[in-house]
């Protein structure tokens, strides 16, 4: 059943932060089936990372303000590492050989040091207050993964139609620049 807790997951998923920029960025740059295993890498990771939280995982780093900063300072660093990346993306017919959208893993993976997921996710556990950890647990993770499921899918869809527009290196090159500065900027919130 769909209850407010879908809808407060679906506002804070689909509104753009690093899953849906790099998401956009890979459909753009990748296409839709080459991004795939980067999307159920994604909707994975955050509904395990929404799932940690009905256990108390969040209320464990708000309670160690060195851990919380510590995690803010990698999830920074790694962001601004990405948008690196985008800033210096070619067309996916001008890249190398190596380049590549995510894998399955790597998305899972950041998802540990995605701010904006993290947020979310402590945040929603009000909407799960007074029940059981395991449920808890079980009803954040499965929410969280299959709305950013869809969430992830239309994002990466919008990129790679994005590709009809993008037909010249410059046109590319400004949105991945884009792409790039938008990026950036979401790893100075991560410290408000």
């Amino acid at each position: 059943m769909i209850g407010p807790l879908h809808f407060f997951v679906f506002a804070g998923l689909f509104s753009p932060g690093p899953n849906v920029i790099l998401l956009t960025a890979s459909g753009a740059r990748f296409g839709f089936q080459r991004s795939l295993p980067h999307v159920f890498g994604v909707a994975v990771g955050v509904g395990i990372t929404a799932g940690l939280t009905g256990f108390g995982i969040g209320a464990l780093l708000q309670a160690a303000p060195p851990l919380e900063l510590g995690l803010k300072i990698i999830a920074s660093a790694w962001i601004l590492y990405m948008a690196y990346k985008l800033w210096v993306a070619q067309a996916s017919t001008q890249s190398e050989d190596r380049d590549r959208p995510f894998t399955f893993i790597e998305a899972v993976l950041f998802q540990w040091v995605n701010p904006k997921v993290w947020a979310i996710a402590v945040a929603a556990t009000a909407y799960t207050e007074g029940a059981p950890p395991l449920n808890a647990a079980f009803q954040l993770a499965t929410a969280f993964s299959g709305i950013n499921l869809c969430v992830c899918l239309f994002w990466s869809f919008a990129g790679s139609l994005l590709t009809y527009l993008l037909k010249t290196p410059t046109a590319f090159r400004i949105f991945m620049r884009v792409m790039a500065a938008l990026l950036a900027f979401s790893a100075l919130l991560v410290f408000l």
